[in-house]
């Protein structure tokens, strides 16, 4: 099962400040052990909101709004994409996160993916395989 595993932004984040020497080394040394372990398939941090921008869709027309975005606790900072047994499992893998350099502490929210299996056969899902098999190409050319 693949899991994402989206941390949470902090005003810190937001503000763009980077993560000191120390916190950077750690996370790379359990960022190393995610890796070793099988479980770490790709991840991330995010620029802050005020270089972002948000799309709407609504009845087919697009609007767009520039950041900074005001509820920092909605916004993301950061990703994983982990591949887990279980979600409790993906949990055990976040309880070991060395996130106590953070101030006001460390949040992440952890959500399993839908694999193609998981739709119902038709002519919509077989145009997700074919972008699936279309990807899986490209990147095995890139290789």
């Amino acid at each position: 099962m693949r899991f994402m595993v989206l941390v949470k932004a902090s005003p810190e984040s937001e503000a763009g400040q980077m993560p000191s020497q120390d916190e950077l080394m750690a996370m790379g040394k359990y960022n190393e052990e995610l890796v070793k372990a099988g479980v770490m398939l790709d991840g991330g941090g995010l620029h802050p909101s005020s270089k972002a921008a948000r799309i709407h869709i609504d009845d087919g027309k697009a609007s767009v709004t520039d950041g900074p975005f005001a509820e920092t606790h909605e916004l993301v900072a950061g990703y994983w994409l982990w591949e887990c047994g279980s979600l409790a499992e993906a949990i055990e893998w976040g309880r070991r996160c060395p996130g106590d350099g953070a101030k006001g502490g460390f949040n992440m929210e952890i959500r399993q993916l839908f694999d193609l299996a998981d739709f119902e056969d038709g002519p919509g899902i077989e145009q997700h395989h074919k972008v699936a098999a279309e990807m899986a190409e490209r990147e095995t050319s890139q290789s």
